[in-house]
């Protein structure tokens, strides 16, 4: 039962980053499972089976909220689900010594990408509004799937960063776009570890308690995606899965450091992370600063520009003709002759 409990409230917390983040649920969830010593192949297909409620879900509550670019979900989700199938199907064909360090490997790249992403990077709106094409969405959709399958979670953090950072689309409806399409990834992948693996390993209560939690959360953070700054919520989810798979590879039989290395490594990834949310959070009020100081301007120049208007289209007035008058010049004395 304290499984269950810990396991729901997993969810709710791994749903709250990814509604508001575009990236996390999959990621933080797997690290979990795996850290409870889940087989990995069992360990993704348990949360993909999750994740098929919470995306449906969050996909309804993002549309709700006007999120949502249904041509950018059908461009990059269907790519997404044929990826996600076959790399269900990989994953289940390799051994769990094998997989286990490979999934961790993964997530601790996932990990390191997102840390460095949202601390070092803000949100490029150069090309905001222009079109997103296919064949830039489909080939990433494809390698999403791919990677979010065989890590037990990877469809955020590859296709997230990857549209925020082209600037054609802004963060909210980048993210609501990406949570909606993740349904489709979510069955496909479902489909293809059913297949291979039948219900092997995976167990339905799990199962329930994260799509439970998930659940809750989604509706939430469809909301908190309007407020939540990104910059700091991606720095700390980030450094929290570079410590959880760091401690599981230096624990490993690939690895197997002594205690000393390990405490070492942990105080450095400890360190690295305090700086990464401390530098995120100064970023973060100087874009607040940037974007309020541009907002003061903005409003300047169109009240500016109201007030030209306004004046230019105001009829003459009395005082408006003497003047004209005054300043018109009128020959004095007789007019002359016509010529002939």
């Amino acid at each position: 039962m304290k499984t269950l409990i810990v396991l729901a409230l997993a969810g709710l917390g791994a749903q709250l980053v990814d509604g508001s983040l575009g990236m996390g649920y999959g990621v933080t969830s797997t690290t979990l499972l795996l850290a409870l010593g889940t087989n990995p192949a069992a360990a993704s297909a348990t949360v993909h089976l999750a994740e098929i409620g919470t995306n449906l879900v969050s996909g309804l509550s993002h549309w709700r909220f006007g999120n949502v670019d249904w041509g950018v979900v059908a461009k990059i989700g269907v790519p997404g689900a044929v990826g996600a199938f076959a790399g269900a199907t990989v994953l289940s064909h390799l051994s769990t010594e094998v997989a286990a360090p490979v999934m961790q490997l993964i997530l601790l790249a996932l990990g390191t990408y997102l840390l460095v992403r949202f601390t070092l990077r803000g949100i490029d709106r150069r090309h905001l509004g222009k079109p997103m094409r296919k064949r830039f969405l489909a080939p990433l959709g494809l390698a999403a799937g791919f990677v979010d399958a065989t890590g037990g979670g990877g469809w955020g953090p590859v296709s997230t960063p990857a549209i925020l950072a082209s600037g054609r689309m802004e963060p909210r409806k980048t993210i609501g776009s990406i949570d909606t399409s993740e349904f489709l990834v979510s069955v496909a992948a479902s489909l293809g570890f059913l297949f291979a693996l039948g219900d092997q390993g995976i167990n339905v209560g799990w199962v329930l308690a994260l799509l439970a939690g998930g659940l809750v959360a989604a509706p939430v953070a469809a909301w908190l995606v309007r407020y939540v700054p990104p910059r700091l919520l991606g720095a700390g989810i980030g450094g929290l899965i570079i410590l959880t798979n760091a401690r599981s590879l230096l624990k490993s039989d690939w690895i197997d450091a002594d205690a000393g290395t390990r405490y070492a490594v942990y105080a450095v990834v400890y360190l690295v992370w305090a700086a990464a949310v401390a530098w995120s959070y100064r970023e973060y009020r100087k874009d607040r600063a940037q974007e309020s100081a541009d907002a003061v301007t903005a409003a300047a120049e169109l009240r500016a520009e109201a007030d030209r208007l306004a004046r230019a289209a105001e009829p003459a007035s009395p005082n408006r003709v003497a003047e004209l008058d005054e300043t018109t010049s009128v020959p004095a004395g007789r007019p002359s002759a016509p010529q002939v």
